[in-house]
């Protein structure tokens, strides 16, 4: 074993210094502070305690490391590459640069062994947390006595700013909740943040706050590695809670003139000091990137431990595999997310043909879902009863027990994007997360990396226009849905009817490669007769001709939602008065981009300039459907508070107000 108060230890620690002091003076940029204070107990976690394998990296039974101080991504890198990664010195050389393994912050599928993309702060500490949780309820889904398939646990190291941020406090607080044993996390209490001494605005008691939490609290000094190797010690025995190391550390320890000093968070140390750093403890200072070749035979030494460690494991696998074969089904259905190839068929010969609201319809097609799909699980921000996300039989998620599929995050929706995304990441599940859309505004910055990092969580929001009616403006999205829009990579899907719903589950849970939004009515939809209608496919190709009209369309009406009953309604009326009319539905803006331009062409033919673009909301975005000379009926304004029949009275959403307003532009033009 390992003793992590050795020379040789001292020198490991050095190394990782040493190597991010001369990765960010290389690039002239980056945050040198952090990863020289935090060395010490980062060495005593990976050389002492962390389970992993850098021949399988997704070895379904390592231990998670999340380094939620992503400004720190230089020590991570460090790590990676002395625990033997496929992450080279050349990588770590090209820190900061184009095309590089090793970018300013830790991103998601950039290099082996990176958990997760951090940067904004608190998001990594939450995504710890859903991945703890994800890992209790694989564990309670498939150990057996004898057979701990599952026995990980997630570690983390967090920073002032990741205490400070409510993402972070909302995601604690249910840790603490859920006594999540198997979650360690460090917080590199160094007491400096980029405007100086945390004195400035962070006077509070941590170890308080979280032990009121219900997390297990110690405290030590950060650079003592044999305190840091007792805590971790003592924090894996602690099983019933989460526990917080506080480790009292120096930014930019080490560092003759900068240690301590609030400059040394976010800038390089200068060439002058790191010579002068290397100087003060006898590290060679005409070359960079030095790595002592005793060094790696440490690591080298805690590979091979490791590797016993995950032997072992594979045959416990196999031995599994032949006594519980059920059971290794299972196992294997969840490692692979595993979703039927016909389950576009399958969701939409069950959807059902009701007039309702599409939140209960999407009730209805996620109970199918559930049947057909073991790892789809999730839940909503206190507002189940209200998003209709509860899984019927499905069992709940409690403190100590994870074998249900129904989550309570209670009303936290900003840490539950987070934890949402942590689930995603850790694999074996399928997450949702559910709550109203005006409400997607807390969840920003989880949305925006989840569709970064390309993982497939599901985000169901409903309520999701003026029309959810009396409860007023505050709670009536209007620019929501443009601004979800906007978001690279997110598909946002907003169906008119059960079909469209089916087919919109049915297409979240199939992309792989990105994150999905499903918008949904609190208002009744009119069924849509699919006998006379185009089906509801379509919504595969995000948006699709739904009624055609004899000969070259005269006028094309695009709606998505609940507006599309409406745009059949006015399709009628106008075509009573000798106007021939297509209708599309375009529930999906980013699938009908993925389209041939042959097919979007054929659906919005470019000789056809007259359209109409009908959406409970704002215009922004659909202008690249309408084009500079269409009509838009949207929302530029706030809602009301009133009984959504009025609302759509007032603001001009009824059968006849649309029919005549096109029915005018026609004929102004």
């Amino acid at each position: 074993m390992i003793d992590v108060t050795s020379k040789l230890a001292d020198k490991a620690v050095l190394t990782l210094r040493m190597l991010a002091a001369d990765a960010i003076q290389r690039a002239n940029s980056g945050h040198p502070g952090m990863p020289l204070g935090a060395a010490d107990y980062a060495f005593v976690l990976w050389a002492k305690f962390l389970r992993y394998n850098p021949a399988d990296p997704r070895w379904p039974n390592r231990d998670r490391f999340v380094l939620s101080a992503g400004h720190g991504s230089t020590l991570l890198y460090g790590l990676l590459h002395l625990a033997g990664f496929e992450l080279s010195l050349e990588e770590l050389k090209n820190f900061r640069q184009w095309g590089s393994k090793t970018p300013g912050h830790p991103e998601y599928g950039t290099a082996p062994g990176i958990e997760t993309t951090t940067g904004p702060l608190g998001q990594g500490f939450a995504n710890g947390v859903g991945m703890a949780l994800a890992a209790k309820m694989l564990a309670a889904r498939v150990n057996k006595p004898g057979f701990a398939l599952i026995d990980h646990r997630v570690f983390a190291i967090v920073s002032d700013g990741d205490i400070m941020e409510g993402v972070a406090c909302e995601a604690a607080s249910l840790a603490g909740h859920l006594r999540l044993g198997n979650l360690i996390y460090i917080y590199d209490d160094n007491r400096i943040t980029i405007e100086g001494s945390t004195e400035l605005t962070f006077s509070e008691d941590v170890a308080q706050r979280f032990a009121a939490y219900g997390w297990h609290v110690q405290t030590i000094d950060g650079h003592d590695r044999k305190a840091a190797e007792e805590a971790i010690a003592a924090a894996i025995a602690e099983e019933e809670r989460p526990s917080l190391i506080i480790a009292r550390t120096h930014i930019a320890w080490g560092a003759p003139t900068m240690q301590d000093k609030a400059q040394a968070h976010g800038a390089p140390l200068g060439e002058d000091e790191v010579r002068a750093m290397k100087e003060r403890f006898g590290w060679p200072t005409e070359e960079e990137f030095f790595v002592p070749q005793k060094v790696r035979e440490l690591f080298a030494q805690r590979r091979a431990e490791l590797e016993e460690e995950y032997r072992a494991w594979q045959a416990m696998l196999a031995e599994y595999r032949e006594k519980f074969p059920r059971e290794a089904q299972l196992w294997d259905a969840l490692l692979e997310r595993r979703v039927p190839e016909d389950i576009v068929e399958l969701l939409l010969d069950s959807a059902p043909a009701a007039e309702d609201a599409t939140r209960n319809l999407s009730g209805m097609v996620l109970q199918k879902a559930a049947e057909l799909v073991p790892a789809l699980c999730g839940g909503a921000a206190d507002l189940a009863p209200s998003t209709k996300t509860t899984i019927a039989g499905g069992g709940e998620v409690a403190p100590g027990e994870f074998s249900g599929r129904n989550i309570h995050f209670g009303v936290r929706e900003h840490a539950m994007g987070a934890i949402v995304n942590g689930m995603a990441l850790y694999g074996s599940f399928i997450p949702y997360g559910a709550t109203f859309l005006v409400f997607a505004d807390y969840m920003r910055p989880a949305l925006r990396l989840a569709a970064m990092m390309g993982i497939q969580a599901i985000f169901v929001f409903t309520h999701d226009s003026i029309f959810v009616g009396e409860d007023g403006p505050t709670h009536q999205p209007v620019e929501q849905a443009a601004t979800l829009r906007a978001i690279p990579n997110l598909f946002v899907f907003r169906p008119a009817d059960g079909p469209e719903v089916a087919a919109a589950w049915a297409a979240a849970l199939q992309r792989r490669n990105g994150p999905s939004a499903i918008l949904l009515t609190r208002q009744k939809c009119p069924v849509l007769d699919r006998r006379e209608l185009g089906e509801a496919r379509g919504v595969l190709r995000g948006g699709y001709v739904l009624r055609e009209c004899p000969g070259e369309p005269e006028v094309v009406i695009i709606a998505s939602g609940s507006e599309v009953g409406l745009a059949l309604e006015a399709a009628e009326e106008l075509s009573a008065e000798g106007r021939a009319v297509r209708v599309v539905s375009m529930p999906c803006w980013e699938l009908f981009e993925e389209q041939p331009r042959e097919y979007r062409e054929r659906v919005l033919p470019p000789t056809c300039a007259r359209r109409v673009v009908i959406e409970a909301g704002v215009r922004q975005g659909w202008e690249r459907y309408g084009g500079p000379e269409g009509l838009y009926i949207c929302v530029e304004r706030f809602g009301a508070s009133a009984p959504y029949r009025v609302l759509q009275e007032k603001f001009g959403f009824t059968r006849q107000a649309v029919a005549e307003r096109i029915q005018h532009w026609l004929e102004e033009r």
